[in-house]
């Protein structure tokens, strides 16, 4: 008999994926060009040409035996080195190569991440709203996910609501700062005040909560600022971390995860997904991109794009009446419907080729996702579509 488990899910896809395939359906009919497909977190922007000059002079001169051969299985000590190396300079924690574990991106980090910390029956807490494949992730490990009621004002953690929801199986949180799908980003005082939520919780269970922070877009915020690292206010802090993002490179899958070296046992836990990638079949991310992006760390794409895309959606949103917490970061922006179903409401903009998300798999209902990855030019011409849409369809708002 094949594993019913598995089997059950292919009756409850990823909305995100049909919505995609969708837009590329419709975009053969009438030309992509004039779909405006806001499903997809799919980086607009290339890589920068420190990546391709690098990989080129890896090429030309790695012998390629050693070039392409297996790594270890805890990963290129070439890489964790540099990888460390780069954090400690930037945060100021004490991070070896021994407290890093290259991954096939973040979705491989928090999957390794997760099993160090979470046994069946155990629980997990996030905060909506959430990134929607947070669920399998969690479902994998037997652990539960729990999570806490959305703060509809402006998406930061709702810490009042969280204080029911530990208890002794609570395992783990799991965050995303800056945000997917909202584009929030979490200041230093929520940080710490999620730290010391922890501390208390911890002694009140009895054992340590482990703080798992998922920060694949840690280089896109706006303002001229930058995101708090969580794991300096939590030392039980596993960061997981993606090149996808700040490089363009999501294709490449490569990411790892950084355990802070004053975390509970942070001397077994890489060691421990060593033993993890063993029955997950991960075996190490493909060594040529996992090399060329240490030799990038410090690098990114251009990402200003996302930052002006945001503010011409945002303005436009904001006039014509939305209710929009404004990003700090990414490129989602999350406004709230102009009627209770936001299914309904994404169904009927379909009609003017706009493809936006609803945030029910986000826990984050009557709000609907917007992801502005696309060109600017082509955000500007969204703009008299999202405006017809509006006033054609809630000529009352």
């Amino acid at each position: 008999m094949i594993n019913q488990h598995f089997l059950s899910m292919l009756g409850n896809k990823n909305v995100i994926r049909e919505l995609s395939e969708y837009a590329t359906a419709r975009g053969q009919e009438i030309g992509y060009e004039n779909v405006f497909d806001f499903s997809l977190g799919n980086p607009s922007v290339p890589a920068p040409d420190s990546y391709r000059d690098v990989s080129i002079r890896l090429l030309q001169e790695v012998e390629p035996l050693k070039l392409h051969g297996y790594n270890p299985t805890l990963g290129d000590p070439r890489v964790k080195g540099k990888v460390a190396a780069s954090l400690k300079a930037r945060f100021g924690l004490p991070y070896e190569p021994g407290h890093i574990f290259p991954t096939a991106g973040a979705a491989g980090a928090i999957a390794h991440a997760l099993r160090c910390v979470v046994c069946p029956g155990e629980e997990v807490i996030v905060f909506a709203p959430y990134f929607s494949e947070y669920n399998p992730y969690i479902e994998g490990t037997g652990g539960k996910i729990r999570f806490v009621p959305i703060k509809m004002d402006d998406f930061q953690p709702n810490f009042e609501a969280a204080e029911e929801i530990f208890n002794e199986k609570t395992a783990a949180v799991l965050i995303n700062s800056p945000n997917n799908p909202s584009g929030v980003v979490y200041p230093e005082e929520t940080l710490q005040k999620l730290a010391d939520l922890l501390t208390r919780k911890s002694a009140e269970v009895g054992h340590t909560i482990f703080l798992i922070s998922d920060e694949p877009y840690r280089e896109i915020v706006f303002d001229g600022k930058k995101q708090a690292y969580p794991a300096k206010y939590y030392p039980h802090t596993l960061t997981c971390y993606s090149f996808s993002k700040s490089l363009s490179l999501p294709g490449e899958r490569i990411g790892y995860v950084a355990v802070n070296p004053a975390c509970e046992q942070a001397d077994k836990m890489v060691p421990m997904m060593g033993q993890i990638s063993r029955g997950l079949g991960h075996n190490c991310p493909s060594s040529l991109p996992m090399l060329a992006s240490a030799y990038c760390l410090e690098d990114t794409s251009d990402l200003s794009v996302y930052e002006t895309n945001m503010n011409l959606l945002y303005d436009t949103f904001t006039e014509l009446g939305f209710t929009v917490p404004r990003p700090g970061g990414t490129f989602y922006i999350m406004p709230k419907a102009l009627e209770e179903d936001a299914v309904a409401f994404c169904k009927k903009a379909l009609k003017y080729d706009l493809v936006f998300v609803p945030g029910d798999g986000f826990c984050a209902p009557g709000f609907f996702r917007v992801a502005y990855c696309l060109d600017t030019e082509k955000v500007k011409r969204s703009l008299p579509s999202i405006r017809r849409f509006v006033e054609t369809e809630y000529p009352d708002r």
